[in-house]
């Protein structure tokens, strides 16, 4: 992950499966984004802005038939894929124009935007496909019938960031670098390139001097796991993970 403030890529341990409201499914391994300037056209203006790009995983969980043949042959030419492939691209407005909306005037953006996807899925039936069930965690699954996932996903991201629980580094490269699946290249070592983790030293800067924190020296891994939740307001049980 890069520095939030000059943009940066963030790579996910493992695939998120996404469906978008055609039932099509991507696995989304990497997000990517940059600061730009936007342009409108009518009416004509510029603001700031970000550019967002997802990657897919080469060697996801999701593999048709026509997937797997573009890579082989990618391959078999001496041209092979990356193991992260660009998805797709979503623009996102970054001056600030909504800070100062009361929370009646955003609910009602998002109700205004939430209208407008339904009706652009219903517009997109007729290429809909069914979703296959799945029967193993692969590193989630996500509906996205509103197509705001990424945005959802990259504000959640940058909030993070923000409240101080990082810890930036230099690139690491050589023995023992961990490369996505399939890609046999170490990573370059570049001075530009650092690396921000979410898991800052303890104790950090930020913290009052002299008070006593618990340091923790272990992790515990765990994969999900499904769980029948009960709702007491619609008097039934879900499966969630």
């Amino acid at each position: 992950m890069g520095d939030p403030g000059l943009g940066g890529l963030l790579v996910l341990p493992e695939p998120v499966v996404v469906v978008n409201r055609t039932g099509y499914l991507s696995d989304t391994r990497a997000f990517g984004w940059q600061f730009i300037t936007q342009h409108q056209i009518l009416p004509a203006a510029q603001y700031p802005g970000v550019r967002v790009t997802t990657f897919m995983d080469r060697d996801g969980p999701v593999q048709p038939a026509d997937w797997r043949l573009a890579v082989s042959q990618a391959r078999a030419s001496g041209s092979p894929l990356p193991p992260l492939v660009p998805d797709g691209e979503y623009g996102m407005r970054g001056d600030a124009c909504l800070a100062e909306e009361s929370s009646e005037t955003l609910a009602g953006l998002s109700e205004q935007h939430r209208h407008l996807q339904k009706a652009l899925t219903q517009a997109s039936q007729w290429r809909s496909e069914p979703v296959p069930e799945m029967g193993e965690w692969s590193g989630g699954q996500v509906e996205d019938p509103y197509d705001d996932f990424v945005g959802r996903y990259m504000f959640a991201l940058w909030r993070l960031i923000t409240q101080g629980v990082t810890a930036a580094g230099p690139s690491q490269a050589g023995a023992g670098a961990r490369t996505l699946p399939g890609d046999e290249s170490s990573l370059p070592r570049d001075p530009d390139v650092r690396v921000i983790r979410l898991a800052a030293p303890s104790p950090r800067p930020s913290d009052p001097a002299g008070e006593m924190k618990r340091v923790y020296h272990h992790r515990w891994p765990v994969r999900m796991h499904k769980v029948r939740q009960w709702y007491p307001s619609r008097q039934e049980h879900r499966v969630i993970w």
